[in-house]
């Protein structure tokens, strides 16, 4: 069993909240106390500022915020433990009583482990002084490293997560950016842990983790520091302009062996072949008949990959490179494949989408939108 995780993010219109705005309703909310009801509801609202890009730049904004946030949800916590009290004496109408007190639970720990959670983790990833469109990225990397955290319990062998930048405005002749670029990074030709590419102007990095034997957070921990580290991905995520669709996933080995090249995802690279479209998947799941495809596309793949998983990339870029438009290189590719899979595929050719494929049964695929 594996995980896959991916976010498409587009720019939050919600302007982004006041210290007002969220200390406000939090007051209202604690003082509210007992009537559970009308707690649940103001602090509902406060989980709701709180959430995605604009929460996150409210709390990264304002130290003291995060302090009265802090202090709120605590004096919330205080005054549901006095209402439990009176649901073991018997006092009240008790059954009220749970239902508020299960919106209230709810909502403060939503606030205290989602939304300061987040925040904490995503100023942790953030260069120093970064703009809007940094904060979004970093927090479309946030989630889906936190994702793969929840995920591991599906397999935790190796894990990998892939950010695309489009939009980011640098020159990539530029001596200082070309020296960040082909140090070392651009001259992984297996896709390994910190590789870099420049398909198409756009910068996709790949941060890779794999061990045999290790702790649920380990994989997470390795990419989190690399991503925190990164100075080329913290100039392209510089421009306001800049946006990134990020695809990961954990991993449980069935085929070939617990490795960096193996570790998804992986890229539509060959072996002595002119580059074609770029494209990067990863798989849930197994391609029974992947040996086979390899031979009959003449697939050169390094020896060093044995995962199943490298024919997907591959066989969508010569679809692409064939003259199919995307989709349908995407749908001729996935129905050669026999087994039970769940794929995600990331391109250049439309960086900000991502296409999403099962085939086969006993896999699924889980859409979620926000604001």
């Amino acid at each position: 069993m594996c995980g896959i995780i991916a976010i498409v993010r587009r720019r939050s219109r919600r302007p982004v909240p006041s210290p007002a705005d969220v200390i406000g309703p939090l007051r209202a909310g604690v003082a509210s106390f007992p009537d559970v009801a009308t707690a649940g509801r103001w602090l509902v609202q406060v989980n709701d500022m709180l959430k995605g890009e604009p929460g996150v730049r409210a709390l990264l904004a304002d130290t003291d915020l995060v302090e009265a946030v802090l202090a709120g949800v605590a004096a919330a916590h205080a005054e549901v433990a006095e209402l439990e009290r009176q649901i073991e004496s018997g006092e009240g109408d008790l059954e009220m009583i749970n239902q508020g007190l299960a919106v209230v639970r709810d909502a403060l720990w939503a606030i205290e482990r989602d939304r300061l959670r987040t925040a904490r983790e995503v100023r942790a990833l953030l260069p120093v002084d970064a703009g809007p469109a940094a904060t979004a990225a970093y927090l479309s990397i946030q989630q889906a490293l936190s994702a793969l955290d929840r995920l591991e319990v599906r397999g935790r062998d190796s894990a990998g997560l892939h950010v695309l930048v489009r939009n980011h405005h640098l020159d990539l002749d530029d001596p200082d950016v070309a020296t960040l670029v082909d140090t070392r990074r651009n001259h992984l030709p297996l896709f390994t842990h910190n590789a870099v590419r420049t398909p198409d102007g756009l910068l996709s990095f790949v941060y890779k983790a794999a061990a045999e034997i290790g702790e649920l957070g380990d994989n997470t921990a390795t990419m989190r520091e690399a991503i925190a580290t990164d100075p080329l991905l913290a100039r392209a995520l510089g421009d306001e302009r800049a946006e990134a669709t990020v695809l990961g996933h954990t991993r449980w080995a069935s085929i070939g062996i617990i490795s960096e090249p193996n570790a998804h995802p992986v890229n539509s690279e060959e072996l002595d072949r002119p580059a074609g479209p770029y494209v990067t998947a990863v798989l849930n799941g197994d391609v029974d008949n992947f040996a086979d495809i390899i031979a009959s596309e003449s697939l050169r793949l390094p020896t060093e990959i044995t995962t199943d998983a490298k024919v997907i990339p591959t066989t969508i870029s010569r679809g692409l490179a064939a003259g199919k438009d995307l989709d349908e290189a995407v749908r001729s590719a996935v129905a050669q494949f026999e087994g039970s899979v769940a794929i995600g595929a990331s391109t250049t050719l439309a960086p900000a989408d991502l296409h999403l494929c099962l085939r086969g049964s006993g896999q699924g695929v889980f859409v979620g939108r926000t604001e």
